[in-house]
């Protein structure tokens, strides 16, 4: 899921403290999509809605 959001354009924004969890920005994007989970977990269903909605609001 990490992969569609950077092809799409987003960056990961660098967090502060303990986790796993990545977050990442678009400029025509208000706000973040958050992924939680180290890279190579697989994301959870809703994780994937989100992800794909996000993209999906990039485009148009």
């Amino acid at each position: 899921m990490a992969q569609k959001l950077v092809d799409a354009g987003f960056c990961e924004i660098p967090r502060r403290g303990k986790g796993s969890h990545r977050m990442f920005a678009h400029p025509r994007f208000a706000g973040a999509v958050t992924l939680s989970g180290a890279l190579g977990n697989d994301a959870k269903p809703y994780q994937e809605r989100q992800v794909r909605r996000a993209i999906e609001d990039t485009q148009s």
